[in-house]
């Protein structure tokens, strides 16, 4: 499934297996500016959290580093409390690779992989989860929580228009 967004770009949603959904995307800028927006608290809580959605991203704990940790708390509409999603980084390769668990699910969470391929000053980012269970992955895809992708990555290239190049 490809969907266009209101920015003209086209995010490709795919489920690859009964355990595999790949998202793909080409995002205007340099793969190091694009791997910082992934990797920099203060950068993450400028586009992640997509606005349709009504969240608020609160807080962002990032150590992005093979073996560190991460920590992403949403303010919800009518909840009392934030929900929080975390997890370990299990590969890190600036500019190239981040592997990282999502580990507050009951069933042991999905491992997502996120790729940066640059090519002419534009970055190819690939993101695929896979999921412990078909049931998993039906469930998220169920949610909707899978398909916020193409109205983060329009903000993700909105934040990456407006960095310097520097």
């Amino acid at each position: 499934m490809t969907e266009t967004t209101s920015s003209g770009h086209a995010t490709t949603t795919e489920r690859r297996s009964d355990l595999e959904l790949v998202v793909t995307r080409t995002i205007h800028g340099p793969a190091r500016l694009v791997f910082e927006a992934w990797t920099r608290p203060e950068l993450m809580k400028r586009w992640w959290a997509p606005k349709s959605f009504g969240i608020t991203l609160v807080s962002c704990e990032i150590d992005a580093r093979t073996g560190g940790t991460y920590r992403f708390e949403f303010a919800v509409p009518g909840t009392a409390e934030p929900m929080a999603f975390f997890g370990r980084y299990l590969e890190v390769v600036p500019a190239e690779r981040i592997v990282w668990t999502n580990e507050e699910g009951a069933e042991g969470g999905s491992v997502t992989t996120v790729t940066f391929e640059e090519k002419d000053g534009r970055t190819l980012l690939v993101v695929t989860d896979r999921y412990p269970s078909k049931a998993a992955l039906d469930e998220a895809i169920a949610s909707g929580s899978t398909g916020a992708y193409p109205e983060q990555f329009d903000e993700l290239d909105a934040l990456i228009a407006a960095m310097p190049r520097s």
